[in-house]
């Protein structure tokens, strides 16, 4: 099986330079930033909507402020990053408070593979977009 050749106009340099950008922001985001309130109370059944928000404000923030010190004219990006990234993580908080998936759960570690998927999808996605119109 070969893949069909695929022709492009992005400029590679700026793709990468985009992509490490986006996944550093990811990493302060949901790693160094996010703490434990924000982790598991945003997966709640109940109470959910203040921690996801504070966490995703916090992506928001930090991509807002990498991305008008590379590129300001790029600012609403970070705004599609925050309306993407709330969508996912809402979307896999009422899977994992519908089906109980918590650490002893077999899918827990599938779902947040998942949702670590859609994100770096969603970061990929958005540098082929500024690399392309940078």
């Amino acid at each position: 099986m070969s893949f069909p050749s695929l022709s492009s106009s992005v400029p590679v340099g700026a793709l990468v330079g985009w992509m490490l950008l986006l996944t550093f922001k990811h990493i302060i985001g949901d790693f160094v930033l996010q703490n434990a309130w924000m982790a598991y109370g945003k997966d709640q059944r109940k109470g959910w909507a203040l921690p996801l928000l504070v966490h995703c404000l916090i992506h928001l923030a930090v991509a807002m402020v990498l991305i008008l010190i590379v590129a300001p004219k790029f600012w609403f990006v970070a705004v599609i990053d925050f309306v993407i990234h709330i969508t996912i993580d809402r979307l896999k908080g009422i899977c994992s408070s519908r089906f109980g998936m918590t650490l002893e759960h077999p899918w827990f570690w599938t779902l947040i593979g998942v949702d670590q998927a859609l994100h770096h999808l969603t970061g990929f996605g958005l540098s082929i977009f500024m690399a392309a119109n940078g």
